[in-house]
């Protein structure tokens, strides 16, 4: 059922994707969004991928360490067994200033019993597979590089024969052996003493993370597990990924193929306010100076940004991939950078509400973030009455989407809470009153009598799952009837077998054919407020079953098979079922206190 059956291991600088069978399927080498080194992930012939090959009657499973972004990667026979636990090393430096979070891979293979056999395939295809291979042996390494490009190389280290994995020997495993892909040639010798502290210092480092995050009595490993995920797509600089992949299509054969690999405004502010609340707050504050830096400094905007605050995206398609299960075309680089989205400054603005709530900087902290403020809601203020591309960025003519006037409304509104909290009362005033003339705007355009909801846009009777968000970013009461009827008009028209539609109406790609992950989270939170506990909480039991192997969810599932499509892991996807999760947990906290 399930095809993205990947765990992914990272460091806060890049990732890897590693199938049940333990093959890295999908590693950019030096950071998430360089060329790929592996990227089998997306075609099978060319791609490259860096894995084991077992006889057929090895037991294959896998799990993380627990508690920790390290994957355990078991095999079993008669003859033996050994586990490969994958990791990228990361921790804090020894001066405490910073991290170490070097572009490098450990594969630790622990013996465990037996004398199990095995070989090694090592086919790297850097630069995304273009241009032929050089690989170079060495007494200390495989150096490897691509014959387009050879200022960016790979080296190989290993306990075992390199001549033996160049040449893909069988393997007789009879102790612990490792195996590091780095990006730099090591200038310190590498042996398994290395590599068990590289391992004991990361796995300290995941552990350590972990405890800091608040606990709860009820889904607990879910809610660790998506925070231990949102936290492997956060670059080190305070920059959050929207996924780790590009071009997985959201339905197979079909030409919606992205480039996720980097920062959307709208999606960060929403993973960090997250983490945010489950106890990370370093993590919104790298996010705050990474907004800083790339936004207020020029004065201008953007919906999404490159990880290092870049403001040009080009979008490429890369010809000679074949695409996930032939679904060309493959794109680098995302030219929804150009797009104007209004509802980006809400969630956004609506981060930085609960930063100067809850963990206000120093002062020059917040005069700089006060001068950003100011400037995105004169942007606000400007662009609310115009069209744009809405939350889904539909490639089309621009339009009045009721969630992007929304989401102005919240810019507004958080606006002129914080002038309230900084005695700026003639701004606060201003922007309440911008908020006002939006409310009713929307209440006047937005609502459809006929249909006794509100709709996708102005000038449509279309249902779109944004709508959903009207209530939890406090637009609208949980109690109001134009919610609840909005709330039945939704489901009825895009819950499909146990999932839901973002939209079902024709786009510039013709109609969506699968589920949109974040958008059944939405419905299940819509259902809960507005009374449905036990329907909203069955609905959530069944959507976990419908992750991989390890918990994870990417962007789509196919609404007959439920496979699991598009772009993975999915940022949005994981950081909605953590909000449920703990709509669920709070839930069963107050009722245990009524409880006799």
């Amino acid at each position: 059922m399930n095809n993205l059956n990947y765990g992914v291991i990272g460091n806060c600088r890049t990732a890897a994707l590693i199938s049940q069978n333990g093959n890295i399927e999908w590693l950019c080498f030096p950071d998430f969004d360089s060329p790929s080194i592996f990227a089998s992930l997306l075609d099978r012939e060319k791609g490259g991928a860096f894995g084991f090959e077992v006889s057929g009657d090895y037991c294959i499973t896998q799990s993380y360490v627990p508690h920790t972004n390290i994957l355990s990667t078991q095999f079993s026979s008669d003859e033996g067994e050994f586990v490969v636990l994958d990791y990228m090393p990361c921790y804090r430096s020894q001066d405490e200033t910073g991290h170490y979070l070097p572009a490098e891979l450990y594969r630790y293979i622990h013996w465990i019993k037996g004398k199990p056999r095995f070989k090694i395939n090592y086919h790297p295809a850097p630069n995304y597979a273009q241009g032929q291979v050089i690989l170079n042996i060495t007494p200390q390494y495989i150096e490897s590089y691509c014959s387009f490009d050879n200022k960016d190389r790979q080296y190989l280290y290993a306990s075992l024969s390199l001549q033996d994995i160049k040449e893909k020997k069988e393997i007789i495993l009879e102790k612990d052996e490792f195996l590091l892909l780095s990006y730099n040639e090591k200038v310190i010798p590498i042996d398994i003493e290395r590599e068990k502290i590289e391992y004991c210092r990361t796995l300290v480092y995941w552990l350590n993370w972990t405890d800091r995050s608040k606990k709860y009595t009820l889904y607990n490993d879910v809610i660790e597990r998506s925070l231990l995920v949102l936290k492997l797509m956060s670059y080190h600089n305070g920059a959050v990924l929207a996924a780790l992949t590009t071009s997985l299509p959201e339905a197979v054969g079909e030409v919606r193929n992205w480039d996720y690999r980097f920062c959307w405004l709208r999606d960060a502010s929403m993973s960090i306010e997250t983490m945010f609340q489950i106890g990370h707050t370093g993590a919104a504050k790298r996010f705050m100076k990474f907004i800083q830096s790339t936004f207020v400094s020029k004065h201008d905007y953007q919906i999404m940004y490159g990880i290092r605050g870049e403001h040009q995206l080009t979008e490429v398609i890369l010809d000679h991939l074949s695409g996930y299960k032939n679904s060309k075309p493959v794109r680098i680089g995302n030219d929804a950078y150009h797009q104007k989205q209004n509802d980006s400054f809400g969630y956004l603005m609506d981060l930085i509400y609960q930063y100067y709530r809850l963990m206000p900087g120093t002062l020059d902290e917040i005069e700089d973030m006060w001068e950003m403020v100011k400037t995105i809601l004169a942007k606000v203020v400007e662009n609310w009455r115009k069209p744009d591309k809405g939350i889904w960025e539909i490639r089309g003519e621009g339009q009045h989407f009721v969630s992007s006037k929304v989401m102005c409304w919240v810019a507004l509104d958080r606006g002129a809470k914080i002038a309230q909290m900084l005695n700026k009362y003639n701004y606060s005033e201003r922007w309440q009153l911008e908020a006002e003339k939006i409310k009713k705007d929307v209440m006047k355009y937005g609502w459809n009598k006929e249909l006794q909801s509100f709709t996708q846009t102005y000038n449509n009777q279309a249902m779109d799952s944004s709508l959903l968000l009207m209530e939890p970013y406090g637009f609208i009461e949980a109690d109001d009837i134009r919610y609840h009827k909005t709330v039945e008009a939704v489901k009825k028209a895009l819950f499909h077998k146990g999932l839901m539609y973002r939209y079902n109406s024709k786009d510039d790609f013709g109609l969506p054919t699968s589920a949109f992950t974040i958008c059944t989270f939405w419905l299940i939170r819509a259902l809960f407020v507005t009374g449905h506990k036990e329907e909203a909480r069955c609905l959530f039991d069944e959507v976990l079953k419908y992750s991989n192997h390890l918990g994870l969810f990417s962007e789509d599932i196919d609404f007959e098979t439920k496979e699991q499509l598009g772009n993975f892991p999915q940022a949005y996807s994981h950081l909605a079922l953590v909000n449920t999760a703990i709509l669920f947990a709070e839930e069963e906290k107050r009722l245990s206190f009524i409880r006799p």
